[in-house]
Formats: structure tokens, sequence, C-alpha cells
């Protein structure tokens, strides 16, 4: 008996703790609703037509009414003539992204944090975050634009100095040097903003007490700044290295054509090309798919390693 009112008691305090904490909350928890119902309607239940990968989807069947092919469509992928192309455009790309992209938000956020007038400081922050706000269609336009053969600024300046124009967009060697370097310039100062906002939370007693033991301002960064920030990157790499398989294809396919497939088409453009534009649904479903599961797999993995590594894990 004793031990059956003890177990009642429990419910009965954990029941009233709820309701305390819904009372207290409510207004915040009817706020996640919309987000809730965002990722629910548009993330999670278009999740059911990921089985028309395992068939051969026809439009007047529908997805129940199609045939199933099993592996057939992933099978199709790697033995095609275009896997091993795909896969290693798409690797170079994210790792180059995440070899010159992925520090310079870092650094940006670092030396701009030591910026003492408030003044410069915010106007500096407002102009590297405006690129970001800047359509991608127009990004791609003033590229060619500035690199355009016969009017462009940069081989005005090459023939000038008695060098032949250089037409950027049908070289591919160039392609990947335009993608990430317009991509710098585009997200860097978007990106510090999540470091900026963890510098912001480093006690200031730290350096008070670092600049009385002598340390000058880069010895400060180098051993409390980066070290209280480190979770914050780590975090993010943890992400980005989740995402190496997945680059957006709205810039590629405004920058590429036929000539530079050789470097620039990737996994993405790819589906878009085969799956949606030559209406061959089963297929790109199965390449997205695929691609989703190792971007997965990823994730866990490079998650695994840093937990045990650094302590620092997504969850």
């Amino acid at each position: 008996m004793k031990t059956a009112t003890t177990v009642s008691d429990s419910k009965l305090m954990r029941r009233v703790k709820l309701r305390k904490r819904w009372n207290e909350q409510k207004y915040l928890f009817l706020m996640i609703l919309p987000c809730l119902a965002y990722y629910f309607i548009f993330h999670y239940m278009p999740m059911y037509g990921v089985i028309i990968a395992f068939k051969k989807f026809d439009m007047v069947k529908g997805i129940m009414g199609s045939s199933w092919v099993g592996l057939d469509n992933f099978v199709r992928f790697f033995e095609g003539p275009y896997a091993f192309r795909l896969i290693k455009n798409t690797l170079l790309l994210s790792i180059y992204n995440l070899i010159f992209y992925f520090p310079i938000p870092i650094i940006f956020a670092l030396f701009l944090n030591e910026v003492k007038n408030k003044w410069f400081k915010k106007a500096v922050q407002t102009v590297s975050y405006l690129p970001h706000f800047v359509s991608v269609v127009i990004v791609v336009g003033m590229l060619q634009s500035m690199l355009s053969p016969s009017t462009g600024i940069i081989n005005r300046v090459i023939t000038s100095m008695g060098g032949e124009a250089i037409n950027f967009f049908m070289q591919p060697n160039w392609f990947r040097t335009l993608y990430i370097s317009s991509t710098i310039w585009q997200e860097f100062g978007w990106g510090s903003i999540i470091y900026l906002a963890a510098l912001s939370s480093v006690d200031a007693g730290l350096y008070e007490a670092a600049h009385l033991d002598g340390a000058g301002r880069f010895r400060c960064m180098w051993h409390i700044t980066l070290p209280a920030i480190s979770p914050t990157i780590i975090t993010l790499l943890i992400l980005k290295v989740g995402n190496l398989l997945t680059v957006g294809y709205e810039k590629v396919i405004m920058m590429y054509n036929p000539g530079i497939y050789e470097t620039a088409d990737i996994i993405s453009s790819y589906v878009y090309r085969v799956g949606v534009s030559q209406a061959n649904y089963s297929f790109g479903t199965a390449v997205g798919l695929m691609n989703s599961i190792v971007s997965m797999l990823l994730i866990l993995i490079t998650n695994t390693v840093s937990k045990k590594l650094t302590e620092t894990s997504l969850w």
C-alpha cells in the first residue's frame, strides 16, 4: 500500500509540475506551433513521396499505382557514365568551400570584435551583411558583367597589359574559383553573425586579468577568445561536414553550360537536369535520397568523432 501511494503521489506531483510549466510558458508553446506546422507540412508530409525512388513512377497511375523496381534506379546511377564525375565535383566544391570559406567568418568576427569604435564596427557589420540579401541571380549577373571577354573590367585590364581576353565562363578550370570566391564575398559577413553573438558572451573579466598579466591582443585572442567560441565553431563544422555532398544547384545552374560540365556538373544540378527537366522523377528521387542518406551518415560520424575528441556534439 505504501509503495502504491508513493507512486500515485509522484504521478500527481509530475502532473502538477507539468500544469504549472504549461501555465507559465503556454504562450511560448503557442508561438512554436506555426514552426512545427511548417516543418510537418513542408518537410515531413512530402517524405511520403520518397517511395517513388523504388518505383517506375507514372503520373497517370500515381505513387501507389506505379510498379516497383526495387534498387534499379540506384544501380542505374552508379553504373552510369557520370556517377564518378558528379561525386568528385560535388566533393571538391564542398571541400574547397570548407577550406577557403569556413575560416573567413571566424577570422572576420575575431578582428571585428577587437574594434572599439562602435560606429565604425556597426558600419562594417552592415556593409558585410548586405551582400547576403542580394539575389544569386544578381550575383551571377555581376560576375558575367565583370568577366565578359569583350566588355568586362577584368578582361580590359588583362588586354591593356598585353594579355589575351579570357572567357572565364567557358573555361572548366575557372568554375570552382568563381563559385567559391563569389560565395565568400556574398556570405562571409552573414556567416560571422553567430560567431559575434558567441563572442558577446565571453566574460570581460578574463581579458582584464590577461592584460594585467601582460598579455597582448593576439595572446588574448588565442588563449581566451578562440577557446570560448570553440563549441560554436565545432558545432558548425559538424553541420558543414555533414553537407559535403549537399551543394545547392541554383548558382551552379546559372553559371554552368555544357562546355564546363567536366568541373561544374554536381549531384544536385544533375538531379534537376535529369529528374525535373526530363521528367525522370523516380531516378532523380533515388539520387537525391542517396545523397541525403550519405549526408546523415556523415553528420553521425562527425558528431561521434567530435564528442570523443572535444566533448562537443550536436546531442
